[in-house]
């Protein structure tokens, strides 16, 4: 893993001063949450400055910049806007972005005003995000292969279910796994947003507000987006999101095994202590069994 950066609030103050002198009299401060791929800071009241952590996560800046104007036109929720672009300097050594404003709070499930509707509102940005031009960077090395072939993580998964046999259903797990290699996406590629989590969430009045952070966006295979059915969603709610994505045309067995594959990939390597989960996710063993059970009930049907 890519060394990553300490980004000090005084490095982005010198960065704008010296390449956006209009902005000079506003105040840097850090955001109270900060993400990995990225440190980010408030600038003024209406702006907030990104900058990549490590050499993998540069290309998210071009991408974002070329793309994000592309995309805001043809979907029903806020998305970043990119307002500047700045070059490597003072030391720091990679381009960086700023971007308007959104305001908006965490997504914790407890603060939401209406949990079905919240779903229902996801699944539909999601379906106005795959409709949209699918004029767009293919899933790769760049976005670590969110929308392409689960196949890529093959080799760390069954490295985990060897590691936690005797701890979880290794067997079941290995059987979801399986299911999710075999199905594939048999249509042309769409945009995905590569990272729907709760951090990437924001809501107003605790409902879904506005959808942040396409550093992992790319056209391909939808299925990596459908995660969060697991991993923050349950109950009524998971069902509702299932039932509105299955409106679109491919969202068929094949995707929710792929679906159930990437969301399995993640708890297991949180399992195995590589990542963790936010305080607002579902933990990762509840996943792994839900995910089991729900596979299960799909070879019954």
């Amino acid at each position: 893993m890519a060394a990553r950066l300490t980004i000090e609030t005084e490095l982005v103050r010198r960065l704008v001063d010296r390449q956006f002198p209009d902005w000079a009299d506003q105040p840097v401060r850090p955001v109270e949450r900060n993400g990995w791929d990225n440190s980010t800071f408030r600038l003024g009241t209406d702006k907030k400055v990104r900058l990549p952590t490590a050499a993998p996560y540069v290309p998210q800046v071009e991408k974002e910049w070329r793309f994000l104007p592309r995309l805001a036109p043809h979907l029903p929720l806020p998305i970043p806007a990119p307002l500047a672009l700045g070059r490597p300097a003072e030391g720091y050594p990679y381009p960086w972005s700023v971007y308007r404003w959104i305001e908006g709070e965490p997504t914790v499930f407890e603060q939401l005003a209406d949990p079905i509707g919240f779903a229902v509102d996801l699944a539909q940005f999601l379906l106005a995000l795959q409709r949209a031009p699918p004029e767009g960077p293919p899933a790769g090395v760049d976005n670590f292969h969110r929308g392409g072939a689960l196949s890529f993580y093959d080799a760390e998964t069954r490295r985990c279910l060897d590691q936690l046999a005797g701890e979880i259903d290794a067997a079941a797990a290995g059987r979801v796994w399986e299911a999710a290699l075999a199905a594939r996406w048999q249509r042309p590629p769409v945009w995905v947003h590569g990272d729907i989590a709760v951090g990437n969430l924001l809501l107003h009045e605790g409902r879904l507000s506005a959808v942040i952070d396409f550093g992992s966006s790319a056209i391909g295979d939808p299925a990596c987006d459908l995660v969060i059915a697991w991993t923050f969603l349950r109950g009524e709610s998971r069902a509702a999101f299932q039932a509105k994505l299955a409106e679109q045309a491919g969202f068929d067995h094949g995707i929710w095994a792929r679906a159930r594959g990437w969301a399995l990939w993640k708890a297991l390597l949180i399992c195995c202590g590589h990542g963790s989960t936010l305080p607002t996710e579902r933990p990762a063993r509840e996943v792994i069994a839900t995910v089991l059970q729900e596979h299960a009930a799909s070879d019954r049907d």
